[in-house]
């Protein structure tokens, strides 16, 4: 097993979001900023792929291969899609035969079907997502590290115990409640573990060849990730560390990522490194890795610390 964070999974699901928000109450704020900030711009084709009844073409969300895909590259995996694949997909999605014009024409062509679809994407992530992406991140990154210890310490028994309501681990066996039936045999290409925010309340399964079998699941404290930005009470801390620096002592209360600190107190990602390495130094954080990703959480020293000085 290991996990991943895909910009694709999260701008599809975001798309169903936004086709039915009352679906998705805990993502209200963000589709009322998003609607306007989307205002004129075509995503027809887009819109049309990601149905958010019956099945949802996987070449569109295809599983990321690395702990934290970027965007330009997932787009290139999606332009790079076969044709076959593409008619395959398109003909479980629209099984009677009756598409959209615009899913007509990628058919018919794919190629220049691949470049208006990417390019659709491509702009729909710097309107609605990319204004929003380190905070989204900051979630799913909190998640995936405490999934990891999870199962590290009780392996998938304990991965699997609040992953979501409809997934359990059981006898050998990883089991999904889903709208259908099915037996899927791993055969050694092991179970990726996707968080995505805007999947909340759902969940997505992946199991059709040639996708690496995944799980897409909401992470939990998403009740919060909306709410607008408080400043954090230093106090004291602010004249024994410099005020940056006890910042940043408050905000790891939970892991982070130095990208994710940057983005919450809008500062460099190399001046807040400075700060973190200083901060671990004197036993105040710790690090761990997480793939590509180091994260920092504070330690019981750093908690004293806190408490001692009134925060």
């Amino acid at each position: 097993m290991r996990f991943a964070i895909s910009p694709m999974f999260e701008l599809a699901a975001s798309v169903e979001v936004l086709r039915d928000p009352d679906a998705h109450g805990v993502h209200a704020p963000w589709a009322r900023a998003a609607r306007t900030r989307l205002g004129g711009l075509d995503i027809g084709l887009l819109d049309a792929l990601v149905s958010s009844r019956g099945y949802r073409p996987d070449f569109i969300t295809p599983p990321p291969e690395t702990p934290r895909a970027g965007l330009e590259d997932e787009l290139a995996r999606v332009r790079a899609t076969p044709a076959q694949q593409i008619r395959t997909e398109v003909g479980w999605a629209f099984p009677g035969g009756r598409m959209p014009v615009a899913v007509q024409e990628l058919v018919a062509d794919p190629d220049a079907g691949l470049e208006r679809l990417t390019a659709q994407m491509g702009a729909y992530w710097e309107r609605a997502i990319a204004p929003w992406w380190e905070r989204i991140v900051a979630a799913l990154e909190a998640d995936v590290a405490r999934h990891a210890r999870g199962l590290a310490a009780g392996g998938p028994l304990a991965a699997f115990a609040d992953l979501h309501p409809r997934v359990r681990w059981r006898a050998g066996a990883v089991e999904v409640e889903h709208t259908y039936d099915a037996d899927v045999e791993l055969a050694g290409r092991g179970l990726l573990l996707v968080p995505a925010a805007f999947v909340w309340p759902g969940l997505w399964a992946m199991l059709d060849p040639p996708w690496q079998p995944a799980i897409v699941y909401a992470p939990r404290g998403l009740g919060t990730l909306w709410e607008p930005p408080r400043r954090a009470r230093t106090g004291a801390l602010d004249g024994l560390l410099g005020r940056r620096r006890a910042r940043i002592l408050v905000e790891v209360g939970g892991p982070a990522s130095t990208s994710a600190l940057a983005a919450r107190l809008h500062a460099s990602a190399a001046g807040v490194s400075e700060h973190l390495a200083v901060l671990r130094r004197a036993g105040l954080v710790s690090a761990a890795r997480e793939g590509r990703t180091v994260l920092y959480v504070r330690t019981e020293a750093g908690d004293a610390l806190i408490r001692a000085a009134g925060g």
